[in-house]
């Protein structure tokens, strides 16, 4: 590999691939200080993968992303609440431009059962999309770095370097791994072999993300530009507006995110994803893999149970997606070479609208760390920094949930 050093460096590249970059000492001349820079295997190419990737491919490590999808992720997420953490992220890897491309809702609202406003709150709040947040950190990955279609089947470390095993039988070799690959991680059974399940908690989201026109006259004036809430017995509903699938926010161009709480008890949600073609323990779908006649009963639940403005948003969703909402937090966030990020360290409950930010958190402290200090030392600090900001999210993310009529 032929790199090129800024001016005052040179550069070279050791027998297992490692490259260092040695500075020149302004007292000591013709003495090179060594520092060396890591070769990291990343699994899992959403975005928190994608933040770690950025920020390590920015201090000059040698960064490779394993994403089991064959296509990529573009237009797979929806909405997101935005969050200090995501502006400290993007102005990192100098981004600020991108924390702009938001959309604000001036209040927020409260909705009874016959679509009146029974509560109004004039604070507003910022909106980001998390297609577009997907691309911006996409593009600053080289290309050769983000490797799709590759199916990680587990990982295993040693004092020394992490391996990344494929289920074609191969394997590669890492100073570190970072286990970014979501709630149903493989890494995270080798950083905690006896404690790595998680536990669905009774209910789910069911999700949809459209164009602002394609809501109807009464949803359009009720609901946009404002942040929408309403509780009922069995179901609490929120929606609001985010920019355009490429970052659009001018009027016209938005869309709107609805995200809908209902109780689903484990079996029912074991029926849906069997319907929907799913291995068994799956616990998402994804845009399009509902079969119509679920999302037709979607639509007659949400008539049924939801005041009018948010009934026609569901309608309006042609392809409704799923999450099923479970607690996990791990006894370590780290083994050895590997560390665990967002999901696959700690998931959160959206309530508390801190998913992505935590793995912002957690990429921008390890990226730190990784770039201060040897890795074994890295990795344990990571770890007493970041595991009790998980724990404490996920606390607050279950007092949120109990508050719930359905889930007490």
């Amino acid at each position: 590999m032929v790199v090129r050093p800024p001016d005052g460096e040179s550069v070279c590249t050791t027998a297992g691939g490692r490259v260092q970059i040695g500075l020149m000492s302004p007292v000591f001349k013709g003495v090179v200080l060594m520092i060396p820079r890591l070769n990291i295997g990343v699994v899992g190419g959403s975005i928190g993968g994608l933040f770690a990737a950025a920020l390590l491919t920015q201090d000059g490590h040698r960064v490779t992303v394993f994403e089991r999808s064959k296509t990529g992720l573009a237009r797979r997420g929806a909405g997101l609440v935005a969050q200090q953490e995501l502006f400290d992220l993007l102005h990192l890897v100098g981004r600020d431009v991108d924390a702009r491309i938001g959309v604000v809702a001036y209040e927020r609202i409260t909705l009874d059962r016959n679509g009146v406003v029974a509560y109004r709150d004039p604070t507003p709040q910022t909106q980001l999309s998390w297609d577009h947040l997907y691309e911006v950190f996409r593009s600053l990955v080289p290309a050769e770095q983000y490797r799709l279609g590759q199916t990680v089947r587990a990982v295993s470390s040693t004092d020394d370097f992490a391996s990344v095993q494929f289920v074609d039988g191969s394997a590669l070799h890492f100073d570190v791994v970072i286990g970014a690959d979501g709630v149903n991680s493989v890494t995270r059974p080798t950083v905690a072999p006896t404690d790595h399940t998680n536990t669905y908690v009774g209910y789910s989201t069911w999700r949809g993300l459209i164009p602002e026109g394609a809501l109807p006259d009464l949803a359009r004036k009720i609901l946009l530009d404002r942040f929408g809430f309403f509780t009922g017995p069995r179901s609490h509903m929120l929606g609001y507006l985010v920019p355009g699938p490429g970052g659009e926010i001018e009027h016209g161009s938005r869309r709107y995110n609805w995200v809908w709480y209902r109780t689903l008890q484990s079996t029912d949600l074991a029926v849906v994803m069997a319907r929907s073609g799913k291995p068994v323990g799956s616990v998402s779908l994804a845009p399009g893999d509902l079969p119509n006649d679920l999302r037709h009963d979607l639509v007659r639940a949400a008539e049924l149970e939801l005041p009018r403005a948010f009934a026609e948003a569901v309608s309006a969703e042609p392809a409704p997606f799923l999450q099923a909402i479970i607690d996990y937090v791990p006894p370590h966030m780290t083994r050895q070479r590997i560390a665990l990020l967002g999901d696959a360290a700690v998931v959160v409950r959206p309530h508390t609208a801190m998913g992505a930010a935590k793995a912002a958190g957690d990429a921008m402290s390890l990226a730190t760390l990784l770039d201060q200090l040897p890795p074994s030392q890295a990795l344990a600090r990571y770890e007493d920094e970041r595991l009790p900001v998980g724990r404490a999210i996920a606390d607050y993310g279950r007092r949120l949930g109990m508050s719930l009529p359905f889930a007490r």
